[in-house]
């Protein structure tokens, strides 16, 4: 074109108008576009001019004024979430967010028996409209139409599913001290579809690099559901499985571009329901690790912002100060408080404004969408403290409100008891913050015990940290909600953090199985994975033996495991297998005694059945003398050892090998 038509408001300031652009060419029409953010009309003709001989006319026109044009206008829908909603749950309030290319110039509505629109939002973006539903009783599974009207015309509409839940579908358990979980990092697990490796994503799979993705997906977790069962475990909790479409670094999954896409390079939505239906015959749960404090920064969101405080700080990047005692702290400066929620916790990954009721709606839907479409047992929340506390309180209510018996579990990766404790339901804090989260990870138990077995023992170093730990307990509104492992993938390696020793990374898998609590275990741990004994995160959460095709080694079959590898894995299959039954372990009681001599012991009782457990680190054969435990062996005569079935006589000393734990049951 030769010249531009120049335009002004009554204002004097020039304005863009909201139209298309047609070009009549030949007796052809087409479109270029439309000014996204204007919302004013007006209607514009004309002007000529002349290429190569052709007359080309432009015009801007205006569907409003002329609604022949109506259908043609770019209200292209692009995003709508939740993808779906289902009738018969508790909470009646749904809230669509519907993006569009200047979608919130039209008026939303819903015609469809036992819904009423009870209202629309909208933000700063005009491109984003927020519907609110109200879904009643009356309410059946269908589809209703989203329409979107310009005055009485139907400018566009959008197909929307209400589905039916499943039976009891709000009744189900979540984990407890009963189960024991098995943590997986999917890309680092197994690979049984090779041809998602990549799925057009950003980062593509480089098994030799440990940084990035190597491949592991759901397909591959499902293959081996057999072998985690015959391990003796629940549940299953594998690291995040939502789309990660990040340029580097995106194997770990922490990083979401999408909340309602599981990554292409795992697999799609419905092989995660058929993943979870498929643990579920076998008798394990599945736990959904969800990430509410950051997104990524490939998520689509940046590129088109829902609203300008959506994230906190912008585009900007602000990092985080990472001081976890300024949520507690009653003393603590306004500024560094608002610095440790609302910072960045690293560039890639922008914070979300929670204190936005958008976002907290946003979220909160999102969680009960995935516990309700893929049939979850239980939830882990990433970096729990990071996130607003109000908003947190918020989300929990409404999690339990629609499944009372369900479990959440928090990270707060702390190893003081105090502040871990600080995050769990029922404990009472001087800030007055009262949390609604049941359970908390024990970072406190899983930091200290290594060196507890590892140092040499004296009044003030060796195993006696262990049972300090244990002694904060009172801190604590209810011990046995709390999460304990040997490590994680947040943590070097149990092996590497005892040295190496076995006996010693035995003692501490003991410990886990047997104190109060959930226990947690890592994959790999059964077949001695090891790490740096400094955190290492791409070294630490290795390949898992016999994941790929072509592994020499095999953790599955047990296919050139050494003889190490083999009684580990044997070991972990016993004494999970037998915690199933043990009453004693899993919901009673525990009792410990002051460590002595390289050994702690300590008792699990209900009142129908006693076990003892010795932690033991002396490097050579050694007595324990039983007379002490009198008040809790009260009598008994015989036991039996839970490791090796051997019996034990309880009516003189116990004979330790070196380096040797036991668990004894009678």
């Amino acid at each position: 074109m030769s010249s531009t038509v120049n335009t002004a408001q009554a204002d004097g300031t020039a304005f863009v108008p909201s139209a298309m652009w047609y070009f009549h060419h030949e007796g052809k029409l087409l479109h270029t576009g439309l000014n996204r953010r204007n919302r004013r009309n007006y209607m514009l003709v004309y002007y000529f001019t002349t290429l190569g001989g052709a007359v080309l006319k432009l015009v801007f026109v205006l569907a409003a004024w002329i609604p022949a044009f109506a259908a043609a206008a770019p209200y292209d829908i692009r995003h709508v979430e939740p993808l779906n909603w289902w009738v018969g749950m508790k909470r009646t309030e749904l809230q669509i967010m519907v993006h569009g290319e200047n979608i919130s110039e039209l008026q939303p509505s819903v015609a469809y028996p036992g819904v009423q629109m009870t209202g629309v939002e909208r933000t700063d973006n005009p491109n984003f409209v927020f519907v609110n539903l109200k879904i009643g009783k009356a309410a059946q599974p269908g589809e209703l139409k989203l329409q979107f009207k310009r005055g009485s015309t139907v400018v566009t509409s959008y197909p929307y599913r209400l589905e039916a839940r499943r039976p009891h579908s709000s009744e189900r358990r979540g984990f407890d001290s009963s189960d024991a979980i098995y943590l997986i990092v999917p890309d680092r697990f197994s690979n049984a579809n090779p041809a998602n490796d990549t799925a057009g994503m950003r980062e593509a799979a480089e098994r030799s690099n440990p940084v990035r993705r190597h491949g592991g997906d759901l397909a591959g977790m499902q293959a081996q559901l057999d072998y985690v069962r015959s391990l003796g475990f629940t549940m299953l909790w594998p690291t995040p499985v939502l789309e990660n479409n990040q340029p580097q670094y995106s194997y770990h999954g922490y990083a979401l571009t999408d909340y309602y896409k599981i990554d292409p390079r795992f697999g799609s939505n419905e092989d995660f329901r058929t993943f979870v239906a498929a643990a579920n015959a076998r008798g394990i749960g599945v736990i959904h690790d969800v990430v509410l404090n950051h997104i990524g920064t490939g998520h689509w969101w940046m590129q088109d912002m829902p609203a300008a405080d959506w994230i906190n700080h912008g585009t900007t990047f602000v990092p985080t100060n990472n001081q976890h005692t300024v949520a507690q702290d009653i003393h603590v400066a306004p500024e560094d408080k608002a610095r440790f929620f609302d910072g960045w916790f690293v560039e890639s990954m922008p914070d979300m404004n929670q204190r936005n009721k958008l976002v907290a709606r946003y979220l909160i839907q999102n969680t009960l969408w995935w516990i309700e479409y893929a049939n979850l047992s239980g939830i882990r929340e990433d970096t729990y403290s990071y996130s607003d506390p109000a908003f947190l309180n918020e989300w929990n209510r409404a999690v339990f409100t629609e499944y009372p018996r369900l479990n959440i579990v928090g990270e707060e990766m702390d190893a003081r008891p105090h502040m871990v404790a600080y995050w769990q339901k029922g404990v009472v804090n001087r800030t007055g913050f009262k949390s609604e989260l049941p359970t908390v990870m024990d970072f406190p138990l899983t930091d200290t015990a290594p060196g507890a077995l590892t140092a040499p023992e004296s009044s003030g170093q060796g195993l006696i940290k262990i049972y300090e730990i244990i002694a904060a307990d009172y801190l604590y509104a209810d011990p046995m909600k709390l999460m304990v492992f040997p490590d994680n993938h947040d943590r070097p390696r149990v092996l590497a953090q005892v040295d190496n020793n076995v006996d010693l990374a035995k003692a501490d898998v003991i410990l886990m199985a047997t104190t109060r609590g959930i226990p947690q275990v890592f994959y790999g741990t059964e077949v001695l994975i090891g790490s740096p004994k400094e955190r290492n995160d791409g070294v630490l959460r290795a390949d898992m033996p016999g994941g790929w095709a072509g592994d020499t080694v095999n953790a599955f079959t047990g296919a050139g495991l050494t003889a190490a590898q083999r009684d580990m894995q044997q070991f972990v299959r016993t004494l999970f297998n037998w915690r199933k039954t043990s009453t004693a372990v899993t919901r009673s009681q525990l009792t410990h005694y002051l460590p002595r001599d390289g050994q702690y012991v300590y008792f699990r009782h209900d009142g129908k059945q006693t076990v003892m457990v010795v932690l033991n680190k002396n490097p050579a054969a050694s007595q324990l003398d039983l007379k002490r435990f009198a008040g809790v062996i009260k009598g008994a005569r015989a036991g039996r050892n839970v490791l090796t079935g051997a019996a034990v006589d309880l009516t003189g000393p116990l004979a330790l090998p070196a380096m040797t734990s036991a668990v004894i049951e009678w």
